[in-house]
């Protein structure tokens, strides 16, 4: 599997004796196992090296899309009050292209709809339609134009602020041809700092350290990657999206 990636024989002996998550990858792949979840210590990276050697990305990318980006992301769900709201790419992707961040959208949107919630996607930034041309603002207006040809059926809008994003009357105000209704709770940063500090100040100050995920997208088969901050509460809310997501047709 890995011997023309610099990985010998005796060096896959020694890591499948102690690497946890390798083993548990492995039992994945062999079909011993029908989901796997891991984490709650090292970095995400650590566990996503093994588990993209062994299981891999999904093929074709996503199916509610025209490109074929194969690309990891994690989502994560956060419980408001009077509102439920998801970000991503919390964990993977550094700097995703306007490409990365239109697939990954797709994906954590797809999964949402089988969490039985509607998507109303918002491409965030430190530009509000068009009052900034930095690099990262043109990049979300990328994204914007990507997803209206490639996902017509998701509900989706931006560059915008996170105020505005949560506040439709603001946004009506400010955009009268906003294509996004109501309050959006897919919330699309432009990189893994944004994200990842947007999702745990939400988390403390205002979740109540209430959170779903991280939710792996992309991967071949069920499985998903926590983090040191994981409770068992969540523990226990990830082991049953893991049981619902193996035995979903996809």
């Amino acid at each position: 599997m890995m011997e023309r990636k610099g990985v010998t024989t005796q060096l896959a002996k020694i890591e499948m004796r102690r690497r946890l998550t390798l083993i548990g990858s492995m039992l994945l792949h062999k079909g011993e196992v029908d989901g796997l979840i891991c984490g709650t210590w090292g970095s995400t990276a650590n566990h996503l090296e093994y588990i993209d050697q062994v299981i891999g990305k999904r093929e074709g990318g996503s199916p509610s899309t025209e490109q074929d980006v194969r690309i990891y992301a994690c989502m994560n769900g956060l419980m408001l009050p009077g509102r439920q709201v998801f970000l991503v790419d919390t964990h993977v992707n550094y700097d995703p292209t306007a490409e990365e961040l239109a697939e990954i959208t797709v994906m954590a949107a797809e999964e949402m709809l089988r969490f039985g919630i509607t998507p109303k996607a918002a491409l965030l930034s430190h530009s509000n339609f068009g009052s900034s041309n930095q690099p990262s603002a043109i990049k979300m207006r990328n994204t914007l134009a990507l997803l209206r040809a490639q996902a017509p059926w998701l509900e989706v809008d931006g560059e915008m602020h996170g105020d505005i994003a949560l506040d439709a009357a603001a946004r009506v105000n400010l955009m009268p041809n906003t294509l996004l209704h109501g309050e959006a709770n897919l919330l699309v940063l432009p990189n893994i700092d944004a994200a990842n500090i947007a999702y745990n100040l939400l988390k403390t100050a205002a979740g109540g350290n209430i959170a779903i995920g991280p939710v792996l997208l992309g991967a071949a088969k069920p499985v998903h990657v926590l983090t040191a901050s994981t409770t068992v509460r969540r523990i226990v809310n990830m082991t049953a999206l893991t049981v619902a997501d193996a035995n979903a047709h996809r």
